[in-house]
């Protein structure tokens, strides 16, 4: 069994903003499969389905951001799923508005969402989507990423979430990281 999971935060206030780039993503890719996250345990909302050959269950935590992991390690060790069988999708902040980027593994990179996933799941040995939302210019970290993007900015992101869907199909399908990485790294 694998696991995708979009990190954001819960709740309509945060709905827009660049920190929920995970869970645009993972929206994105399900309405295009024709299923959406119905579900309601680990504290996420959830939905298991067949991709290909394969169980998948797709998560968003309903945690805020920075205890992303007690989901992730709830529902992993409830399922019996890997780190190496998940793929997180996540924004961040150093890499341009819409640039795609894929890791095996690693640190967090100063992300809340993936140092309470390590934490709580007790490995970095996890695969990461990850979608630039780029650094601030001119406003404090806090206020960018709670911030929705602009017109031009959401144009780029809904690029990204085309090119993030075919990766998690691929995933999904049992296509290795390394090729993903190769692909569209």
């Amino acid at each position: 069994m694998k696991l995708v999971a979009g990190l954001g935060n819960p709740g309509q206030r945060y709905e827009k903003t660049k920190h929920n780039t995970g869970f645009m993503a993972l929206d994105y890719f399900a309405r295009k499969q024709g299923f959406s996250l119905d579900r309601n345990k680990f504290s996420a909302q959830w939905t298991k389905q067949k991709i290909g050959e394969n169980d998948v269950l797709f998560l968003e935590p309903q945690t805020d951001m920075n205890a992303s992991g007690i989901a992730i390690a709830q529902a992993s060790a409830y399922f019996k799923i890997a780190p190496e069988d998940m793929l997180i999708i996540h924004d961040d902040m150093d890499m341009p508005i819409g640039k795609i980027r894929l890791r095996r593994n690693g640190k967090s990179g100063g992300h809340n969402g993936l140092k309470s996933i390590i934490a709580q799941v007790n490995s970095q040995n996890f695969n990461r989507l990850k979608i630039g939302i780029q650094h601030p210019q001119k406003m404090s970290v806090v206020n960018w990423v709670l911030s929705p993007f602009d017109t031009q900015q959401s144009a780029e992101m809904q690029k990204a979430f085309a090119t993030a869907s075919k990766i998690i199909l691929s995933f999904c399908q049992g296509q290795s990281i390394e090729f993903l990485m190769n692909k569209y790294n």
